[in-house]
C-alpha cells in the first residue's frame, strides 16, 4: 500500500484508508502562492524529496544520501519512483549537489532482472574490506520492491561514494515469504565490534528483525524485536537505527540506543522517531522499559538517521530527520518545482534529567555563523499585550531564529508564553510557547495559512492538532531555541531536552513576531533575533 505514495517503501498510520489514498493520489497538489525556497534547510533542487540515509564521513567530507524522485509531479504525485541523491558538507550546514548516486530501474549485472526502485537503505565504509570490493569501499544495502515485493540489494562503492554498482549477487537479501513479510524494508547496518561482524536491523511490520553477516553480502537471521506497550504492539515500525553512546560523557555508561519511525496514535501524537536505551548482546536487542522515548514530538520528523561524530564516536551523534507527514504529505502546498525538505542537522547527546537518561539534541554548532548580529533586548514583561514586551522594532523575516529565556518569577501570575511566528495581522501565525503549569512546550499551526486553509479535511486533524513537549527538568526558568525558516519551525527546549518540529505555510508576506501570554504576566529575562544571512 505504501509504495502508492510517491513511490516510497512507506506503511501509513492504521487510521489511513486506502479510500483516502486512492483519492489524493487523484489529486492535483495545490500551489503556495508567494513560498519562498527555505533558506538553511535541505531541499531538493527540484522535484520530490523524502527519507534521508545514514551520513558517513569520508575524504574530510560528510556524505548524505536522500530518496528523490525526478518524476514526481503535481498532476500525478504517485508517478514514478526514487533514488538516492548525493549531497556533501564539511560542516553540516552547508550541503554541495553531487547528483544521483544509486539510479532507479536498473538491471541487475547477475541476471539482467529489474527489481525495482531505490528505496531507504544505509551504507557503511568497509574499511577492513571484508565485503571484497576493496579497502575503504562504500557499501550500500538498500530496499528495492519488484513485482510487489520488498527486498534489500548490495550496490558498492570505490569512489568514496560518489558513484555506486550493483552487487551480481542482488538481492542480497531476498524476501524470505513475501506472504508473511509484507514489511521487509528499511535495513540499517552497523558494526557489533565484541562479535567480530555486521549486523542489520530490518523493518519488518511491527517488529524489526536482526541480521548478522561476516562479508556485507550473505546475511543470517538471529532474532527479532518486537515493541510491546501495556500488551499492545506500537503497529507499523519503520527507519530502525542502533547504535552507542555514553550517558552523560562517560564511557563507563555506554549504551544501546535502538529508534524507528512509529505511529504515535496511542500516544496522541502522529508519526515521529522512538527509541528505546537496552543492551546488545549479539544476537538480541532487550530494552529496559516497554515504553518508547520520543526525539522529537513534533509532526514532522520522520525517517531519522544518525551517524558517529568522527571526533567523539560514544560522546554525541549527529541525526537528521524528514520534515514531512504521511498523514498529509501528498495534499500539502507546493513551491512550483520542488517538494520537500529535511530538518536541522543536530548533534545527539544522552543525558541524565531529573534521574532520567534523555536524549537530547541541538542544531549542529556550525549554523550559528549563518546568522547576522542579533538584536535583543532583557528583562521585559510579558503580557496579554504585546507591546508590553518591547521587542525591538520591525522584527520581520522569513528566515531567523530567536533565542528566549522566560521566567514565572516572583510576583508573576502568568502560567503559558506564546510566541505568534509568521503572523499577517489578519488572524494567520502560527504559535509556538511554553506551559509553566504543564511542564511542556506547544505547537499550534491550524491558522498558519497556505496548508491550514488548502488541506483536504480527512487531512486538516494530523496538521490541526496542537503538539506538546514535555519539558523534563521542570522549574520556573525555560530556555527556548526557536529556529523559524520560509516554511518550518524547530523549537528546542532547555537545549534540547524537549523537541517540537513542523511544517509551515504562512501567507504570502506572513512575517510578524510578537510575544505574550494566555494570560496574566510572565518574565521575558532575554529575548534576541537574529535574520539569516549566509
Amino acid at each position: 500500500m505504501a509504495t502508492l505514495l510517491i513511490s516510497a517503501p512507506k506503511a501509513l498510520s492504521a487510521r489511513f484508508s486506502l479510500l483516502f489514498l486512492f483519492g489524493l493520489l487523484a489529486t492535483a497538489i495545490p500551489l503556495a502562492a508567494g513560498q519562498t525556497r527555505p533558506s538553511y534547510h535541505l531541499t531538493p533542487k527540484e522535484k520530490w524529496m523524502n527519507d534521508p540515509q545514514r551520513a558517513f564521513y569520508l575524504g574530510g567530507k560528510y556524505h548524505l544520501y536522500y530518496l528523490w524522485n525526478s518524476d514526481w509531479n503535481t498532476a500525478n504525485p504517485g508517478a514514478g519512483g526514487t533514488e538516492w541523491y548525493h549531497v556533501t558538507s564539511t560542516n553540516m550546514v552547508d550541503w554541495t549537489d553531487q547528483g544521483v548516486a544509486i539510479r532507479k530501474y536498473q538491471p541487475n549485472p547477475g541476471n539482467g532482472k529489474n527489481l525495482g526502485d531505490i528505496e531507504t537503505g544505509s551504507s557503511v565504509v568497509d574499511t577492513a574490506n571484508t565485503a571484497g570490493f576493496g579497502e575503504n569501499a562504500v557499501v550500500a544495502l538498500v530496499t528495492q520492491m519488484g513485482d510487489g515485493i520488498q527486498q534489500s540489494s548490495l550496490f558498492y562503492s570505490t569512489d568514496s561514494g560518489y558513484s555506486f554498482t550493483a552487487a551480481d549477487n542482488n538481492p542480497a537479501m531476498p524476501n524470505p515469504d513475501p506472504a508473511t513479510k509484507p514489511a521487509f524494508r528499511d535495513p540499517k547496518i552497523f558494526r557489533d565490534d565484541k562479535a567480530g561482524r555486521w549486523v542489520t536491523a530490518l523493518a519488518e511490520g511491527n517488529k524489526i528483525g536482526f541480521y548478522t553477516s561476516a562479508n556485507l553480502r550473505t546475511w543470517t537471521y538471529v532474532s527479532a524485536f518486537y515493541p510491546i506497550d501495556g500488551g499492545v504492539d506500537l503497529g507499523i515500525l519503520e527507519c530502525p537505527d542502533v547504535y552507542q553512546i555514553d550517558l552523560d560523557g562517560d564511557a563507563t555508561k555506554r549504551t544501546w540506543i535502538l529508534a524507528a519511525g512509529a505511529n504515535g496514535y496511542r500516544y496522541g501524537k502522529t508519526t515521529g522517531t522512538v527509541y528505546w536505551e537496552g543492551t546488545w548482546d549479539g544476537t538480541h536487542f532487550t530494552p529496559k522499559a516497554s515504553f518508547p522515548r520520543w526525539m522529537d514530538e513534533g509532526p514532522d520528523f520522520y525517517a531519522t538517521v544518525s551517524w558517529e561524530n568522527p571526533n567523539d564516536k560514544y560522546g554525541s551523534r549527529y541525526a537528521i530527520g524528514w520534515m514531512n507527514n504521511w498523514e498529509y504529505a501528498a495534499t500539502l502546498p507546493y513551491y512550483g518545482n520542488f517538494e520537500g525538505q529535511q530538518s536541522l542537522v543536530r548533534e545527539v547527546k544522552y543525558r541524565t534529567i531529573n534521574g532520567t537518561p534523555t536524549l537530547v539534541s541541538v542544531p549542529v554548532a556550525g549554523l550559528a555563523a549563518k546568522f547576522a548580529s542579533p538584536v535583543s533586548v532583557k528583562g521585559k514583561s510579558i503580557t496579554t499585550d504585546p507591546a508590553t514586551a518591547s521587542l525591538p522594532a520591525n522584527l520581520a523575516g522569513g528566515a531567523y531564529v530567536i533565542h528566549a529565556t522566560v521566567s514565572k518569577a516572583g510576583g508573576d501570575d502568568g502560567d503559558e508564553v506564546r510566541f505568534r511566528i509568521k503572523s499577517d495581522g489578519k488572524g494567520h501565525q502560527t504559535t509556538v510557547g511554553y506551559s509553566f503549569a504543564n511542564k511542556e512546550a506547544f505547537l499550534v499551526r491550524d491558522s498558519d495559512g497556505s496548508a491550514s486553509d488548502a488541506l483536504r479535511p480527512e487531512s486538516k486533524p494530523a496538521w490541526d492538532t496542537m503538539r506538546t513537549a514535555k519539558n523534563p527538568g521542570g522549574g520556573n526558568t525555560v530556555k527556548l531555541d526557536i529556529y523559524v525558516d520560509w516554511n518550518s519551525v524547530e523549537m528546542f527546549v532547555n537545549d534540547g531536552a524537549g523537541v517540537l518540529s513542523a511544517l509551515i505555510y504562512p501567507n504570502q508576506g506572513a512575517e510578524g513576531i510578537d510575544v505574550v501570554t494566555g494570560s496574566g504576566k510572565l518574565t521575558l529575562d532575554s529575548f534576541s533575533y537574529a535574520g539569516f544571512a549566509a
